[in-house]
């Protein structure tokens, strides 16, 4: 068996670990004589499941009491409309920053439903760069504030929060969470598609405070009301189970393997200074994110010759790098580098670009 290093910005590739785990229990889950694929969500064995992945989410990333974990589906995207339908309840007016194409997303779906009030944005130079925000031009009477915290496309990430004051901060962290600690409470919702570092595609989670649920509009389906899924346990509907099982197997793999979010952070720190150490003394490759805004988790980068990003691209995938092509609207390439990449595998990625660009600088 040979397996590449996938740098995929998602559905990316999971710790061999957990992978490893999941196939020994795929037809026997703990004696039960069942796989998980085919359990009864109202088993008590999945019960089991599901409240151990909440709990180990609490856990790591030291969610407080005041904030509900929901385990959901329909991607990130769903949110774009749940968001405003539960929390744009009282002025019908929300502020968004536009860093990338799904912040984007965010805002032209929330304008559905009331005022979507741009206070900023970096689409002027591609959205290589996080913009200062001038607290003057927030609304004081939004229901909400959304910021998209890293941007996989683009590579960008925030360093510094927005000081909202009392209007709820709403960010989606769907390349970022489980990357390093973040708290918690400086946020009234957080959410997060699953196929980054938390398991693979079909899980959407959802950590909200308990005073933002209950207030949905008159016309919210009832899949979309927040209150729905906090009443059920995240169990109204057959949740995405597999899913939530590899999201768990992920979390016992964070905490007792790798020893929590801090020493996550060490590790992403260590390979993302790798690559953009090189990019850096690079006469070839450039990376095309302003520096002090650079990801810890997607790395863009060009040569500035499209046919010379093309051979880049085919010749890594040929050494077993793939899916390294930028995206579309960028061009180039990204790798992706998130928590199931080992540092061995940036290692070897900058050897190849330093043979790379001997041979073709």
């Amino acid at each position: 068996m040979k397996r590449v290093y996938n740098f995929s910005a998602g559905p990316s590739m999971l710790p061999e670990a957990v992978l490893r785990r999941a196939a020994d229990e795929m037809l026997d889950y703990k004696g039960c004589g069942q796989s998980v694929m085919e359990m009864s969500h109202r088993s008590g064995e999945y019960e089991g499941i599901i409240c151990s992945a909440e709990n180990l989410l609490r856990e790591v990333m030291e969610i407080p009491c005041n904030y509900k974990v929901l385990f959901l589906q329909g991607g990130a995207s769903s949110q774009f409309a749940m968001i405003p339908l539960n929390l744009m309840n009282k002025h019908h007016k929300a502020d968004f920053v536009l860093t990338g194409q799904w912040a984007t997303k965010a805002w032209k779906e929330a304008a559905r439903y009331g005022e979507g009030n741009v206070v900023a944005s970096s689409k002027d130079k591609t959205f290589t760069y996080i913009p200062e925000l001038d607290p003057g031009t927030f609304s004081k009477d939004a229901d909400y504030f959304h910021i998209c915290l890293n941007n996989t496309i683009y590579g960008t990430v925030y360093h510094e929060l927005p000081q909202t004051g009392d209007v709820p901060l709403v960010a989606d962290v769907s390349s970022c969470i489980l990357s390093e600690p973040i708290d918690v409470s400086k946020f009234g919702l957080l959410y997060a598609g699953a196929q980054k570092n938390m398991g693979p595609a079909g899980l959407t989670v959802v950590i909200v405070r308990d005073d933002l649920i209950g207030n949905a509009m008159d016309f919210t389906p009832t899949m979309l009301n927040y209150k729905t899924h906090a009443d059920n346990g995240s169990m109204f509907n057959t949740p995405p189970c597999y899913s939530i099982y590899i999201c768990m197997l992920v979390l016992d793999w964070l905490k007792n393997t790798v020893g929590g979010l801090s020493e996550m952070e060490k590790i992403n720190r260590k390979k993302a200074g790798l690559l953009y150490d090189f990019l850096d003394s690079s006469r070839l490759f450039r990376g095309t994110v302003v520096p002090k805004d650079r990801s810890l988790m997607n790395v863009p980068f060009v040569t500035g010759d499209t046919a010379l990003d093309a051979k880049f691209v085919s010749e890594a995938a040929a050494e077993g790098f793939v899916n390294l092509k930028g995206h579309r609207t960028v061009g180039g390439m990204r790798a992706s580098i998130y928590n199931a990449m080992p540092v061995e595998g940036v290692e070897k990625l900058v050897a190849f670009m330093k043979d790379f660009e001997r041979k073709n600088a």
